[in-house]
C-alpha cells in the first residue's frame, strides 16, 4: 500500500511570512493604518485569506471589509513568491520520503491559486500527487473532510496516510478523518498545538517520525 504523506503549505514547507507580513503591511498603509510585527502576522496565519485579514484589520480597530480582503489577495498574489522559501532542510527532507516511496500531497487553507503559483515556483508542483487549498472543496481545515478529500484526489487512502503541520488546524481535521498527525516544531504554532501529537524538531526528523506515526496509528 503506497504511503501518503499530505503536508499543510504555511509555516510546515514554506517559510512565507515575509511576503505575506509585506502584503499586509501595504493593505495597512493604504488604508493609513499602522504597520504589523512579525509576532502579530505569525499568530493570524493559519485559517485562510479571509480570517486573516479580518484578523489585521481588528487588530487596528477596524471592521472586515471585502475590497480590502479583494486588494490583499491581488497583492498577495502577484508577491507571493518575492521572499517566501523552503525551510532549510525540507528539500532533502521530501527527496527522502519519496526514495522510500511515499507520495507526496499539501492541504493548505491558502487559496489554491496562489499556492499553486507559489509551489510551482519552488519547483515542487510537479512533485505532487495533489493539492488543495482554502477554496477547493467546500470545507477546508479543521473539517476533516477538507484532508479525506486531498487523501482522495491523491489517489491515497486515510490508512496509508498523515498529516504534517504546524497549527491546531491540522491536528483537529487529522483526527476527526482518522488520520495520524505529526507536529512539526520549526513552524507558526506553538507547541502547545500539537496536543499530544508527535512533534518532529528538524525537518530531517520527518521520515522516521511519519513511519512511527503511520505504524502506531495501525497498531
Amino acid at each position: 500500500m503506497t504511503r501518503l504523506a499530505v503536508f499543510d503549505l504555511d509555516g510546515t514547507l514554506v517559510d512565507s511570512a515575509p511576503d505575506i507580513h509585506a502584503a499586509l503591511d501595504r493593505m495597512a498603509a493604504a488604508r493609513s493604518l499602522p504597520g504589523y510585527t512579525r509576532a502579530e502576522v505569525l499568530g493570524m496565519i493559519g485559517d485562510g485569506a479571509r480570517m486573516l485579514v479580518e484578523r489585521a484589520l481588528a487588530a487596528r480597530g477596524q471592521p472586515f471589509d471585502p475590497a480590502a480582503h479583494d486588494a490583499f489577495l491581488a497583492d498577495y498574489g502577484a508577491n507571493a513568491t518575492v521572499e517566501t522559501r523552503l525551510f532549510p532542510g525540507i528539500p532533502e527532507a521530501l527527496a527522502r520520503l519519496e526514495s522510500e516511496g511515499w507520495r507526496i500531497a499539501v492541504c493548505t487553507n491558502k487559496p489554491a491559486a496562489p499556492a499553486r503559483d507559489l509551489l510551482a515556483s519552488l519547483g515542487l508542483l510537479d512533485r505532487l500527487a495533489a493539492l488543495a487549498g482554502g477554496d477547493s472543496f467546500a470545507v477546508r481545515k479543521p473539517h476533516p473532510a477538507h484532508l479525506l478529500e486531498t487523501v482522495a484526489a491523491a489517489g491515497g487512502t486515510p490508512a496509508a496516510s498523515v498529516m504534517i503541520g504546524d497549527h491546531h488546524n491540522d491536528i483537529r481535521a487529522a483526527r476527526g478523518a482518522g488520520i495520524p498527525c505529526v507536529f512539526v516544531g520549526w513552524g507558526y504554532g506553538p507547541l502547545a498545538m500539537a496536543d499530544g501529537a508527535p512533534v518532529a524538531a528538524r525537518p530531517e526528523a520527518l521520515p522516521a517520525e511519519l513511519g512511527a506515526a503511520l505504524d502506531g496509528f495501525r497498531a
